[in-house]
């Protein structure tokens, strides 16, 4: 625990003060806004479909953008450039470099919509479980998009790491590695964050959303036992963690990380908060400085492994925590 408060303390110390007060005005405005008139709530619900798509990219696009625009003002002006192999061109990378702050949001965009995958679901199947199958298949789908984008990015990459110390292996590349890697102090995170998660099982807000397994209710009636179709949910909904932190620590903390070093951890946090404006607001809140923590960690660990163990540990405990909360205090 020690050393990820020295990580923090060395991070605030080099960071520029105006630029992390510019970033948290920033989100600060944007989650009042959320809460007020529903950003989130409006994009989402809008018809068609692709309508809903490019509005969630502009507004991804609009807060990465604006966010790292922050750091280039008023955080002494990241090069761009970070740990440049010998004789890389410049420009190269900086095309690279604007090229992932594209995808990044698109990717996200994609994400926040519902894929309708009636094709892949045999013609047999009636429902609920034609039901089921859609819900349980979306998110390991749109996990498999993320590794078909990170892979073709790690290849553009590739040629111009090889024979540096950047070219590794797309896993630590992009934090998934084991090298050095403890695990003890996240799971002592993941114990003083029970507390927390007890707490907050009280609250009408977070039973109206936890827990996520309430979303195959609709099966209730059509099988004994119910647990096994359960835990396949649950499965297919942890899997979501694991694109979250490679998305977010992988991709945009330590990928962005050979360009500009720490200035990618703030715009990260910034836009993860967002992607929390449909959850309770005080989960919305506290994701901008869970996810400024767990950059942090990301870029001086090399590893994703950590947050993950933390990320997932915890909304499996939310979804205990609303099962029980459920069971004992809702009305």
């Amino acid at each position: 625990m020690k050393v990820f408060v020295t990580y923090l303390k060395d991070y605030l110390r080099k960071s520029s003060l105006i630029s992390f007060l510019f970033t948290l005005v920033f989100v600060v405005l944007l989650i009042f806004l959320n809460y007020t008139i529903g950003i989130e709530r409006r994009i989402r619900v809008m018809r068609p479909w692709p309508l809903s798509l490019m509005s969630f990219f502009f507004f991804y696009g609009f807060v990465l953008f604006f966010s790292w625009a922050v750091q280039y003002t008023f955080g002494n002006r990241p090069s761009l450039s970070g740990s440049l192999p010998l004789g890389t061109p410049t420009l190269s990378y900086k095309k690279r470099f604007l090229l992932l702050l594209l995808i990044a949001p698109l990717y996200f965009s994609c994400k926040m919509i519902h894929w309708d995958l009636s094709l892949f679901i045999p013609a047999g199947w009636s429902a609920p479980w034609k039901e089921y199958a859609l819900i349980v298949l979306q998110l390991p789908c749109k996990l498999l998009l993320l590794f078909f984008l990170i892979y073709v990015y790690w290849r553009l990459e590739t040629p111009r790491m090889e024979g540096t110390s950047e070219g590794r292996g797309i896993g630590a590349a992009f934090g998934l590695t084991v090298r050095g890697f403890r695990g003890r102090p996240y799971f002592l995170i993941l114990l003083f964050l029970v507390p927390l998660v007890v707490l907050a099982s009280t609250r009408p807000d977070f039973l109206h959303t936890y827990p996520k397994v309430k979303n195959i209710a609709f099966i209730g009636g059509c099988t004994t036992p119910l647990w096994p179709w359960q835990l396949l949910y649950e499965v297919s909904y942890g899997l979501d963690f694991l694109s979250i932190e490679l998305f977010f620590r992988g991709l945009l903390v330590i990928g962005l990380a050979r360009y500009a070093g720490e200035y990618a951890i703030l715009p990260m946090a910034a836009f993860y908060c967002t992607i929390h404006f449909g959850k309770p607001l005080g989960e919305c809140i506290s994701s901008f400085f869970g996810g400024l923590a767990l950059g942090v960690i990301a870029l001086r660990t090399r590893s994703i492994l950590g947050g993950l163990i933390v990320h997932l540990g915890l909304a499996w405990l939310m979804e205990l925590g609303g099962w029980l909360g459920a069971l004992y205090f809702l009305k």
